[in-house]
């Protein structure tokens, strides 16, 4: 696809400014890193055109704190400030969702993701935001707090003009499916495997 032109055109009866302002769902997954990173990335580029931005996060502890989160919500406040860019919300579905998993039980973080993901579905129904990063939210449909199927069908019938970006690694084949882009981030080296811890500015 050089300088950004697509290798066929469908015979589909839309314009090319239709086809090309259409809404996307866009997952980013696989088992290497950056998936996480490139969603936030596709956030910057959003606040520059302007877009209202919603942040969902899934998994990560509601006690960590990450980069993207301080960068982002400073963004917000310069729009708020003085209009450049575009409004940003950012939430965290859940209190101890990191990989230690201690605190509350899975039911408990059961329901915080249910109840999560019914608000992701009244404001895809309101048209509340341009542009949702679910951030880790394959985790919640793999271990089955969240049906798939749902989760497709919701995101097939969004309407408006709402973009959709999902990240985590083995997304369900229903969400893959109903997905425009699809991006498997794939492992060839990693510093863990050398036994180096995360880094500041690289890991948050």
């Amino acid at each position: 696809m050089p300088e950004g032109q697509p290798l066929s055109v469908p015979d589909d009866g839309l314009t090319t400014r239709q086809r090309r302002n259409r809404p996307l769902v866009i997952v980013n997954t696989g088992a290497g890193k950056g998936k996480s990173t490139a969603a936030f990335g596709l956030a910057l580029r959003g606040w520059n055109q302007g877009w209202d931005i919603g942040v969902f996060q899934f998994v990560k502890s509601a006690k960590w704190r990450i980069g993207e989160q301080t960068a982002l919500e400073t963004l917000a406040t310069v729009h708020a400030q003085t209009g450049q860019g575009g409004p940003i919300e950012w939430h965290k579905m859940g209190s101890g969702w990191s990989w230690s998993r201690k605190e509350g039980s899975d039911e408990d973080h059961a329901v915080a993701a249910r109840e999560g993901w019914a608000e992701i579905k009244r404001r895809l129904a309101a048209e509340r935001h341009q542009l949702y990063v679910l951030d880790e939210f394959t985790y919640p449909m793999k271990w089955g707090w969240i049906d798939p199927a749902d989760v497709a069908d919701t995101l097939r019938h969004r309407p408006g003009s709402q973009h959709v970006v999902i990240t985590g690694r083995d997304c369900a084949p229903e969400v893959l499916e109903v997905a425009d882009l699809v991006t498997e981030m794939t492992k060839v080296k990693h510093p863990f495997d050398n036994g180096q811890k995360g880094q500041k500015g690289i890991e948050w």
